[in-house]
C-alpha cells in the first residue's frame, strides 16, 4: 500500500515521519500503523455526527480536524472496542493489535509532540487476548520435509532446500530470510548478519547444516545474476520473493503429509525455537538473542513442554513401577 501524504492532515503526516525517521520502522510497520490509525480517525469522526458510519471509507482525511483527536477520553476508547468487537467482528488479538497503533499515536501527540496534555490511552484495558501455544513440527517431521525437498524434482532444489534448512536451523522471520545479500553470509566465522524487525541488525551463528546448504546453493547459482548482492533468487535471477518463499514452504509440507495443519514459515521459526529448546538445552536468553527478540517475555512462550517430556517426567517418578501385589498370599 503506497501512502498518499496528499490525502492526511499534517497531524497524522507528522506521525508516519516520526515513524519513519527517528523510530526508524520499517515500511510496512508504518503502513499498517497507518491503516489502524485511519479508521480509528475516521470512525471518531463519523461518530461525531458528521459523516455517515457506513459511508467511512469514502471520508476525506483531510476533513478530520485535530480537535476530534483532543476530544477523546477513555470511554471514547471503550465504545471504539466495542464497535471493533461487534461491527467489525475482530477478535480479542486484531482489537488489540488496532489499539496499539492507536496507543502509539496518542503516546506521541502527549509525550514527543506536548501537542496533547492527558493520554486517554493510559488507563486503557484491552481485552483478554488467549494465550496459545506456538505450532511447531516435531524432530521427525522436520527431517521429513527436509528430506521431501531434498527429494523434489525441481530445478531450483539446492535453493529450496538451503531455504528451509534455514528456517528449521536458526528461526529466521520471512523478511529477515528474504532480505539476506550474499555479502551477509561470513562462511569463515560461520555467522550471518540479519536485519531483523526495526531495522536491528543481530548475527546468528550457522551450524554444519546451513553451512553445508549455503555452500552447495550460492556454488549453483548462475552468474551474474540480475541482483548479484541478493542471496536468494527467483528465476528470473532478482531477489525471491515472500510470496514465492511462502509458496516453497506450503508444497514441502504437502509433500511431507504435513498439510492442512495451520503451519506457514512462521511456523518454522517456532519450529526452530522449540527445537533449540528442548533437545538442545538452549537457556532463554540465548534463544531470545538468536530469535532477535525485544522482550524476553516473547521468548518465553517457548519454554513448553512437548507430550514426551510430560510423559517422561512422570515415568521418572520412583513408584512409577509399583504394582498391586494381587497374587500374594492373603492372610487368614
Amino acid at each position: 500500500m503506497e501512502i498518499d501524504r496528499s490525502l492526511n492532515p499534517m497531524y497524522l503526516n507528522d506521525y508516519l515521519t516520526y515513524l519513519d525517521v527517528i523510530r526508524g520502522r520499517a515500511q510496512r510497520t508504518v503502513t499498517e500503523y497507518y491503516r489502524d490509525v485511519v479508521l480509528f480517525l475516521r470512525w471518531l469522526h463519523c461518530t461525531r455526527g458528521k459523516h455517515p458510519l457506513d459511508g467511512m471509507e469514502e471520508l476525506e482525511l483531510k476533513e478530520i480536524p485535530f480537535s476530534d483527536v483532543e476530544s477523546v477520553s477513555v470511554s471514547v476508547l471503550y465504545d471504539y472496542i466495542r464497535y471493533l468487537r461487534d461491527t467489525r467482528g475482530n477478535t480479542a488479538r486484531s482489537v488489540s493489535r488496532r489499539l496499539s497503533a492507536v496507543r502509539s499515536f496518542y503516546r506521541y501527540l502527549t509525550k514527543t509532540r506536548g501537542m496533547l496534555q492527558n493520554d486517554p490511552c493510559q488507563n486503557l484495558e484491552l481485552p483478554t487476548v488467549k494465550k496459545a501455544l506456538p505450532r511447531f513440527l516435531t524432530l521427525a517431521e522436520s527431517k521429513r520435509m527436509l528430506e521431501t525437498v531434498e527429494e523434489a524434482p525441481s530445478a531450483d532444489a539446492l535453493r529450496d532446500y538451503c531455504i528451509v534448512t534455514l528456517f528449521l536451523n536458526c528461526g529466521f522471520r520471512l523478511s529477515e530470510l528474504v532480505g539476506m545479500n550474499v555479502g551477509d553470509v561470513d562462511f569463515f566465522d560461520r555467522q550471518v548478519r540479519v536485519l531483523g524487525k526495526g531495522s536491528k541488525e543481530r548475527i546468528v551463528y550457522l551450524n554444519d547444516a546451513c553451512l553445508s546448504a549455503l555452500h552447495e546453493y550460492i556454488g549453483s547459482r548462475e552468474n551474474p545474476p540480475a541482483e548479484p548482492h541478493a542471496l536468494f533468487l527467483s528465476r528470473n535471477h532478482r531477489r525471491i520473493s515472500k510470496r514465492r518463499v511462502q509458496q516453497i514452504v506450503e508444497n514441502a509440507l504437502t509433500g511431507a503429509g504435513l498439510a492442512g495443519r495451520g503451519l506457514s514459515t512462521h511456523k518454522l521459526r517456532h519450529t526452530a525455537a522449540t527445537l533449540m529448546y528442548q533437545h538442545g538445552d538452549v537457556d532463554t536468553l540465548t534463544l531470545k538473542e538468536i530469535l532477535g527478540h525485544q522482550s524476553i517475555a516473547t521468548t518465553e512462550i517457548y519454554t513448553h513442554l512437548s507430550s514426551q517430556q510430560r510423559q517422561d517426567a512422570v515415568d521418572s517418578n520412583p513408584l512409577a513401577g509399583e504394582r498391586r501385589h494381587s497374587d500374594a498370599p492373603k492372610k487368614k
